[in-house]
């Protein structure tokens, strides 16, 4: 068994890059090793801005000798008469085999020519030369380039290669053009710490050859050592260190040897909101924040006038890095600090004349118009949820400034700020504490994970700005296709769906939506024709999505609740989209409980009868459909009699939601509808006289449309 090393040595690659191509090379090098029969203990992928390399331990020196079954041309066409065809002769060739050692098989298609070859195994060398290219060429990322006159593209140019085979150079040529990179043992250490070329003698040595030329290969160690030097760094100045995980992860990747550098910066800065210094530290810098280090503490006043940086530097130089990287922070604030105070210098109703010059959408206007169109939809709202007078001032004022930050000059120098700065400037201009925490919470959620808004204004407005954007976009025609959704409409309507159930909203979708598009087509005359249409079926889609991956509903129940192309229950549920999660949960409930599999046979096997009737889904009650003159046995009477029963707790769970009393009731009358199928005294439901026989799938029909109030069962796959 041996160690192999590859180095591929770069210049300064993409932070984002040297992650994706750990997890890329983590997935790509051990399935091409299997397939290639190549044996290995472990395989480790390291990376830093300069290289990206692998350790395969415990590798075999050679494929194991091997049996292998080729399969060939038909034996008709490979023998005519008991002799061997040109087709034969031709298979039996390229396999290197006589042809005495061909062999006819039978299969589902017929009898065919096999052999049977025996493959001696490749020495690993041949083998990982033919990888080593691969592995390269193999690996994605945005912005590859190429360099020099060749064709090979990689996201920084390739500088020098290592490989080793324990202590042997393996022999690999990369031809870039004129330029040919050949590898060798030879590497590089730490730019400024030991710039000069380094000689690995072993594989197995890589790691530490390096740490001994300032290089921390492992980014998982990389990772731990800036945790451990930031939060250290941070209490030298009686504080703790904020840590983004993006940002961890970002200059984890940015560094070959990291010394954690705290810099200072001007006390006057702290009148400045949390979030705009923040914004410079993390988002512009890359800076690590400093809070008070109280117990609890993490308010806007906790910041402190510090900030932790990682250097890739030589670490006795600290203290000339911190102050250039303090000059940079201290004119970026101060930069912060003259757009804060020109902003303030009028209120935020102000600023709304300047959203006509700024364009939401060529074909829809300027941002202007999109407020008002937002006006109008949180009003719809605000009435159809019957919110007091003053949440509903609240709510308007709300949704008229909700934009006016955009044009701002905070906001144009940081537009990750917008909402945030809106919050803060309607604060300060006198509007209530719901109409500045309104502005901020219509911009929720901001992605995957993000949190909802919690006040009924910040929920109103949020919900009346995304359909707006989903309304007019779709009347526009620009569905999202495939995985291109510039507009992040997908994003959108699954945020209608997940603040209307997290504030467990009485939400008519289905009638909201129909208003909007109405009023966009007013607006608009040239809207798309299936603008209603499409967006019922958009948002069922997301609902379906959403109540599978994010509330782990089996797919069936999704289905069972939503119906298959069953134009009822998808109006039914975009009209109540608290009752869709509510039913949806309850039979996932009742699955995992026992109780589902109790009712399922009696409800689905007459819910697959009743299809044959003629009786509508929507009658419940028995009487109107159902003569009881018809019944030939007691089981028909007796089924009718539980039928009169159930109705009233299906009226019950269609007032309250509590399906539990509707299930207890369909698993009461479970032994009757057995015995009416398979008891002493039950009867053919399809009986010869057709009076007869509709009036018993009236009975089913009851029973199917009882249930349909929780679930069309017929979806539902049984457990």
């Amino acid at each position: 068994m041996a160690t192999f090393l590859l180095e591929i040595g770069t210049e300064e690659l993409p932070a984002t890059f040297v992650s994706e191509a750990i997890q890329q090379w983590q997935e790509l090098i051990p399935t091409t090793l299997t397939e290639a029969y190549l044996t290995n203990d472990v395989v480790k992928v390291y990376a830093t801005p300069r290289r990206l390399a692998v350790v395969i331990e415990g590798l075999a020196l050679k494929q194991p000798d091997r049996e292998e079954e080729i399969k060939g041309p038909p034996a008709k066409a490979a023998f005519k008469d008991g002799k061997p065809t040109k087709a034969a002769e031709g298979f039996a060739k390229k396999q290197g085999v006589e042809l005495k050692d061909l062999e006819i098989r039978p299969t589902e298609k017929g009898d065919f020519v096999f052999v049977n070859k025996k493959i001696q195994g490749k020495q690993t060398t041949e083998i990982l030369s033919e990888l080593i290219p691969e592995w390269i060429d193999k690996l994605e990322g945005k912005r590859f380039m190429r360099w020099a006159d060749g064709d090979i593209k990689f996201p920084r140019p390739i500088r020098w290669l290592v490989a080793l085979l324990d202590d042997e150079i393996l022999p690999i040529n990369l031809e870039n053009g004129s330029e040919k990179i050949t590898s060798d043992r030879l590497s590089y250490g730490h730019r400024v710490l030991s710039p000069q070329i380094i000689e690995i003698s072993q594989a197995k040595d890589y790691v530490e050859e390096l740490r001994k030329a300032y290089i921390e290969v492992d980014d998982r160690q990389r990772k731990n050592q800036i945790e451990q030097q930031i939060q250290a760094a941070a209490k030298k100045v009686n504080g703790k260190a904020e840590i983004p995980a993006e940002l961890l992860a970002e200059v984890t990747n940015l560094v070959e040897l990291p010394t954690a550098v705290v810099g200072k910066f001007d006390e006057e800065f702290l009148i400045l909101p949390a979030e705009v210094t923040k914004t410079v530290m993390v988002k512009h810098q890359r800076y690590f924040p400093v809070l008070k280090s109280t117990k609890n503490s993490q308010s806007e006043t906790d910041l402190l006038p510090y900030f932790i940086t990682i250097s890739n530097g030589d670490p006795e130089k600290s203290e000339i890095i911190a102050t250039g990287n303090e000059r940079v922070i201290k004119a970026r604030l101060a930069d912060g600090q003259f757009f804060y105070k020109a902003d303030l210098a009028k209120p935020l109703e102000n600023y709304l004349p300047e959203l006509e010059a700024v364009t939401f959408q060529a074909k829809l206007g300027s941002m202007g118009e999109k407020v008002k169109r937002i006006v109008n939809i949180a009003k719809l709202i605000a009435e159809q949820l019957e919110v007091s007078k003053e949440e509903s001032k609240n709510i308007e004022r709300a949704a008229l400034l909700c934009k006016a930050d955009l044009v701002t000059q905070m906001v144009y120098e940081f537009p990750e700020l917008q909402g945030v700065m809106g919050e803060k400037y309607a604060r300060a201009g006198g509007e209530t504490e719901a109409v500045a925490t309104a502005i901020f919470e219509h911009y929720l959620p901001r992605g995957a994970g993000d949190i909802l808004p919690e006040t009924i204004s910040g929920q109103i407005v949020s919900l009346a700005d995304k359909l707006d954007t989903l309304v007019s976009i779709f009347g526009l025609g620009m569905l999202p296709k495939g995985s291109g959704d510039p507009f992040a409409l997908r994003r959108a309507a699954n945020a209608v769906v997940n603040i209307t159930w997290s504030a467990n909203l009485p939400l008519n979708l289905h009638q909201l939506l129909e208003q909007t598009a109405a009023n966009f087509i007013k607006i608009y005359s040239e809207a798309n024709s299936e603008l209603l249409a499409q967006l019922y079926d958009f948002f069922l889609q997301r609902i379906r999505t959403i109540l599978q991956e994010e509330k782990n509903i089996d797919y069936d129940l999704v289905n069972a609740v939503l119906g298959d192309n069953d134009s009822e229950y998808q109006e039914r549920g975009l009209k109540d989209l608290l009752d869709v999660r509510n039913r949806a949960v309850f039979l996932q409930n009742i699955r995992q409980n026992g109780m589902l599999e109790k009712i399922y046979e009696t409800v689905n096997r007459s819910t697959r009868l009743a299809a044959q009737g003629e009786l509508d889904q929507i009658q419940l009650a028995p009487v109107e459909v159902v003569d009881s003159k018809l019944f030939k046995s007691e089981s028909e009477l007796a089924f009718y009699d539980a039928l009169v029963e159930l109705v009233p707790q299906t009226e019950i769970s269609q007032k309250t939601r509590n399906y539990q009393q509707l299930v207890d009731a369909l698993a009461k009358i479970a032994p009757t509808v057995s015995n009416f199928f398979d008891g002493p005294e039950s009867v053919l439901v399809m009986d010869p006289d057709p009076k007869i026989k509709q009036n018993r799938l009236n009975l089913l029909g009851i029973l199917r449309n009882n249930a349909r109030v929780l679930a069309d069962f017929g979806e539902i796959v049984k457990s």
